[in-house]
């Protein structure tokens, strides 16, 4: 009785297979067999990249992967170099590959060989256990640049590449941007205005119900300083109306106007940074500060450094106008006064964006993979894709599965780096059809 539903089962298996293996064609099946084939190969070429210390402030380090991922896209054909940054940028640079051709879409493919671990991190080297790996910047985003190099490496086998225009651009400085962005960016800016679609390789994030998702929206990042100013006087006569209200009570009125009037959906804007009292100071990078003052004494001075992130340029002008009004209505015997800094642009969720998802997403379900749904773009942060997006369809979050990014329990999926290989492709192969 027992052995009917389990025949059943199988027969079930075996048949969705099949039909797998139909929706792919014949050239799209060898695909598949030759990311399976060598999967292990790209598991040892993953080791020794997250082996090589890689902090974004340790330009050997980052070269050192350059060098030993460029060596793979020289072997598949690719014309390499290395981009340099002027030396007063303090950035190691970031490896370009490129091929050129007629034949299709032309495609950007984003990686980064730099990690937020530096030297001096707490950090594992390369420690499997079982079907999971650890190891410094092993998902965030190693494993992203072996998904794009092993997915070229199988078009290749099959002489899907030739005739293709595909370029490749892995920065050394995603983690900490080099400064200025129009500088740091330039290469990667210039390579999308002359392609149609960019895809990127952060780690994938899976769904609420477990499905591996694509990134059609990031948010924004940029900053903002609040600079307030009050009357410093006996504390005995706050509130009145020679005396006022004082700058602490003033930057105190303005943040919970923000609480209260800014918010919307995607939008968020926090003050990562305060300091108050009769004397007080930040440094340069609004990183950190210090503050003198007396409880007997009203507070003279008080500054803010805050973080804002939005969704579109339209939401950006609409927080920048509510927060400008809110600092504008000052407290008796106060003043103050609010700037913004731009960093990384938004990538807005776009009708070319959704379509490059689709594309995606069928790949993968015409691979046995499952269909990819797009993640809500206010559970993303910023990334190099949002350079490029304003430029060109643009996809995100093609890369590993793994968990605790950015800290010393990083760590990946091994079997989605033979998943994202796979879709990666598949797709890649029918965009250059």
């Amino acid at each position: 009785m027992q052995k009917k539903p389990f025949a059943l089962a199988v027969l079930a298996l075996t048949l969705s297979a099949a039909a797998h293996a139909a929706a792919l064609t014949p050239t799209e099946q060898q695909i598949v067999a030759e990311v399976k084939a060598h999967a292990p190969q790209g598991l040892q070429l993953l080791e020794r990249s997250v082996n090589i210390n890689s902090g974004t402030m340790n330009h050997e380090g980052v070269r050192a992967v350059g060098k030993l991922f460029r060596e793979q896209f020289d072997q598949l054909g690719f014309a390499t170099r290395w981009a340099e940054m002027p030396p007063a940028m303090q950035r190691a640079g970031h490896l370009i590959a490129a091929r050129e051709g007629k034949q299709g879409k032309r495609l950007l493919l984003i990686g980064h060989l730099d990690t937020v671990f530096e030297k001096d991190s707490p950090v594992q080297l390369w420690q499997r256990d079982g079907d999971r790996v650890r190891g410094q910047g092993v998902n965030d985003m190693k494993g992203g640049d072996v998904i794009i190099i092993e997915a070229l490496r199988a078009l290749q086998r099959v002489g899907a590449l030739d005739n293709t225009s595909i370029t490749v651009l892995f920065s050394g400085d995603e983690e900490r941007a080099g400064e200025p962005i129009d500088i740091s960016r330039a290469d990667m800016i210039a390579a999308a205005k002359r392609s149609d679609i960019a895809l990127a390789f952060e780690a994938t994030v899976r769904d609420k119900n477990g499905r591996d998702t694509g990134t059609v929206g990031r948010r924004s990042s940029s900053s903002w300083e609040l600079k307030v100013t009050g009357k410093q006087g006996h504390s005995s006569g706050i509130f009145s109306a020679d005396a006022g209200y004082g700058a602490i009570y003033e930057t105190a009125r303005i943040l919970d106007g923000f609480r209260q009037q800014v918010v919307e959906p995607d939008l968020t804007f926090s003050p990562g940074l305060i300091v108050g009292g009769t004397e007080g100071s930040t440094n340069a990078a609004g990183t950190s500060g210090q503050a003198a003052g007396k409880t007997n004494v009203i507070a003279r001075t008080a500054t803010v450094e805050g973080d804002l992130r939005y969704l579109s340029y339209e939401q950006r002008d609409r927080a920048h106008a509510k927060m400008k009004a809110i600092v504008a209505q000052s407290l008796p015997g106060t003043s103050a006064s609010i700037s913004f800094r731009e960093a990384y642009p938004p990538m807005s969720p776009t009708a070319g964006n959704l379509a490059v998802l689709k594309t995606y997403s069928q790949a993968s379900a015409d691979a046995g993979l499952g269909e990819i749904p797009a993640l809500p773009p206010g559970q993303r942060g910023a990334g190099d894709i949002q350079f490029v997006a304003p430029f060109v369809d643009s996809l995100d979050g093609l890369g590993a599965v793994g968990n605790g990014a950015h800290s010393p329990d990083e760590d990946l999926e091994i079997a989605s780096i033979e998943r994202a290989t796979i879709r990666t492709a598949i797709l890649l192969y029918r965009l250059t059809r």
